[in-house]
């Protein structure tokens, strides 16, 4: 208490300034350890072989002069001087990315290019406006962007499913399902046929696009109904559940988890794994994050996210499992990529999700991108970020195994 009675906030004691010595990949390597509290899933996550990961960790408390990590011969812990760290190391980094992101917006043009993308295509929308003109934007802006020219599509009916399938080669195996995003109320196949087109390529491998249905006209479960149709007349067609990725981008990605809460509930094979980009799972929009005004993205509030989840509710209950991955129990789900950008207004979702996940063992890997726009994927064709992404997920989905799962290393 100061002398008015106030309470006062605790201070951390100063210290010397940081040794010069210290690099980012030592944070790193620290974060993925704390974060793991496995050095195999933690190298894993990172690319490294353990005994590189060993030695930044060594040389990160060799220059703080103290023990960050209590490690035995079955579990790793957190010191206090850890626990200490983790959060301030976390802030660096994110404060790194941001600078980057805020360089580029500055002074690069591709900043420049997807504000424009975004002003052409939304204009004086906003997601209070009518459906139609919802429905117009979200084609417009998908519709400036083509699919890869080796990509061949051709439509099929997915049990009852309009749908599209995108083979980046004749004969290649159809291993991604896509659920597009939209909350749930717009977009389509045919406008996201590009970057299905895309990752298809980059993973080698074909991929099924449902047109599922959408709210308000097919309120919930309607959406979920046709995911779940879609992944089994993939399996029916002689597709290995083990080698399957779901694949959803925004609310796609939520419909994803639903879809994997809905197919262990009912005790159906369930696939390889799951990549979700700029994960919207939030229907009560409590962890939007208000964008800077002149960052180059879709901004969005907690009411408009809570109004499209309504449509897409349609009076079903919000607290319904399959529909709040962030509170459900997700033990017994296989392995995650999820992925967000550093300045997209839902990036806290990604990371709520991802701690969730972990902390019902389900294998997690989570990528933070420097850019500065929900959606980013969407830029694949010109932002080298979006493109690294998608790279990162056609190497997810090559690593999945049937037995073996994301990660392992033989001989573990």
């Amino acid at each position: 208490m100061d002398e008015d009675g106030r309470p006062q906030t605790g201070k951390v004691m100063a210290l010397p300034t940081a040794p010069d010595a210290i690099e980012l990949r030592h944070l790193r390597a620290f974060i993925a350890v704390a974060e793991e509290l496995n050095f195999g899933r933690a190298a894993t996550r990172l690319y490294l072989s353990q005994p590189a990961l060993s030695r930044q960790i060594r040389t990160l408390e060799r220059l703080l002069g103290c023990d960050l990590l209590r490690r035995s011969t079955h579990r790793v812990e957190l010191t206090l001087a850890g626990d200490a760290l983790l959060e301030r190391a976390r802030q660096i980094l994110d404060d790194v990315d941001h600078a980057v992101t805020v360089a580029r917006s500055v002074g690069g043009e591709l900043a420049t290019r997807i504000k424009r993308v975004w002003e052409d295509a939304i204009g004086d929308t906003t997601a209070d406006s009518d459906l139609t003109a919802l429905r117009d934007v979200t084609e417009a802006l998908h519709g400036r962007f083509v699919p890869p020219a080796d990509v061949t599509i051709r439509p099929v009916n997915a049990s009852g499913v309009s749908s599209l399938l995108l083979s980046p080669a004749p004969g290649s195996s159809t291993r991604l399902l896509f659920l597009h995003g939209g909350g749930n109320v717009t977009g389509s196949a045919f406008g996201y046929r590009h970057l299905a087109g895309a990752l298809a390529v980059a993973a080698g491998v074909g991929a099924l696009l449902p047109d599922y249905r959408l709210a308000p006209e097919h309120p919930f479960p309607a959406q979920l109904e046709d995911a779940m149709r879609a992944y089994l007349w993939l399996v029916d067609q002689g597709a290995d559940p083990g080698t399957v990725i779901l694949v959803g981008d925004s609310s796609g990605a939520g419909l994803v988890m639903a879809l994997l809460l809905a197919l262990r509930q009912q005790r159906a094979p369930l696939p390889g794994g799951a990549a979700l980009l700029c994960p919207g799972v939030d229907l009560a929009g409590s962890l939007i994050k208000q964008a800077p005004e002149d960052q180059p993205q879709l901004a969005i509030s907690s009411e408009q996210v809570q109004a499209l989840a309504a449509l897409y509710l349609g009076g079903h209950p919000v607290d319904d499992p399959l529909l709040n991955p962030l509170t459900a129990d997700l033990s017994g789900l296989p392995p995650l990529l999820v992925q967000a950008g550093t300045g997209d207004f839902a990036v806290d979702e990604a990371r709520k999700l991802a701690a969730h996940a972990r902390a019902h063992d389900v294998e997690v890997r989570l990528e933070l991108y420097p850019a500065a726009t929900h959606g980013f994927h969407t830029f694949w064709s010109f932002l080298p970020e979006a493109a690294d992404a998608l790279k990162e997920v056609a190497s997810f989905a090559q690593r999945i195994h049937p037995k073996r799962g994301y990660g392992h290393v033989a001989g573990e």
